[in-house]
């Protein structure tokens, strides 16, 4: 795609986005006075204990700056096809929402673009940051490419990248990601403006990471693996949404969230998964050292400091963690 725009004026955006992170960009396409014809997010749902109806995010934000609001459940819809059609839209930019159908990624002049918080053709999928801290992964990035028929196939504009450090969690991740991906889809528009920008297909082979939905299965912990890969696990699953484990305590069986923990490498003689306690510490035996358990959830509580939880936890010696 060749086309140019004359002036910034011109162009007549649709954004479409749910979660927190797409809000951070759909700010910075306003702070930098692109016209946002329409915003399409999640339907509003009801959640919590009273049922009280949610909105997303990217709905308060763009309810706050007086934006219009699309929230279709049937993107195929004739109704909102043609609502979609009338906003007369060159371009539409999606970050974090559902896969759309061929009728409304085609739709526009400029095309339809996406922002993936990996460096694509890894990590396709709905987890990308989890599953980058995961697997231990040092570095990973942000993708902006053109849509196409299946999930994060499309041919590629621009990349950057960041790295991971041994403390990062999702969240932090996330937040890096996030604010990298506002630069990046900055970048891409302005791309687009001077008909700059240039396509790269993606590499297909069996030797890609995916990066799946995270279901609560997943999220259990296998006390087995190395000292390493188990605390990348807690960390990629932090703050949301949490690793867990079934603590073992003298035959009573509890399930436990872990939201923060700690490396201790070291030669012991204990069994994999055995809980070593003191009275402010408690770690776990595993291969090359010991997890120390740092923020812990237990059953009808708040996620709390391993000390506070000591003060009312009575652990045996044969505690164990499976």
């Amino acid at each position: 795609m060749n086309m140019s725009l004359l002036n910034k004026e011109d162009l007549r955006i649709v954004f479409m986005g749910t979660p927190e992170f797409a809000v951070t960009i759909l700010d910075a396409l306003v702070q930098n006075d692109y016209t946002i014809v329409g915003v399409l997010t999640a339907p509003d749902k009801q959640a919590g204990r009273g049922r009280k109806i949610h909105k997303s995010a990217v709905k308060e934000y763009a309810e706050e700056k007086g934006l219009t609001i699309l929230q279709p459940t049937n993107l195929k819809d004739e109704a909102f096809l043609g609502e979609l059609a009338a906003l007369k839209a060159n371009l539409q930019i999606v970050v974090a929402f559902r896969m759309l159908p061929k009728v409304v990624w085609q739709m526009p002049d400029y095309g339809t673009f996406n922002l993936h918080a990996s460096l694509l053709p890894d990590y396709r999928g709905a987890a990308p940051i989890n599953w980058a801290i995961i697997n231990g992964e040092t570095e990973t990035g942000v993708t902006t490419f053109y849509i196409d028929d299946k999930i994060d196939t499309g041919e590629m504009i621009l990349q950057a990248k960041v790295d991971i450090t041994n403390e990062d969690t999702a969240g932090t991740l996330h937040d890096k990601l996030m604010h990298l991906g506002a630069k990046v889809v900055l970048e891409t528009v302005q791309g687009i403006l001077l008909g700059s920008v240039t396509r790269t297909p993606q590499a297909f082979n069996s030797h890609l990471k995916e990066a799946p939905k995270i279901h609560k299965e997943t999220c259990r912990i296998d006390w087995n693996g190395s000292l390493k890969q188990i605390y990348d696990f807690i960390r990629g699953l932090s703050p949301y949404p949490v690793a867990w484990t079934t603590l073992n305590n003298g035959g009573e069986e509890s399930f436990l969230k872990i939201h923060k923990a700690s490396m201790e490498e070291g030669v012991h003689d204990l069994e994999v998964g055995q809980v070593v306690s003191g009275k402010a510490e408690m770690k776990v035996a595993v291969t090359g050292g010991y997890i120390c358990l740092e923020e812990i959830q237990l059953p009808g509580k708040r996620r709390m400091a391993i000390r506070d939880v000591l003060n009312g936890l009575k652990l045996m010696k044969t505690a164990s963690m499976t």
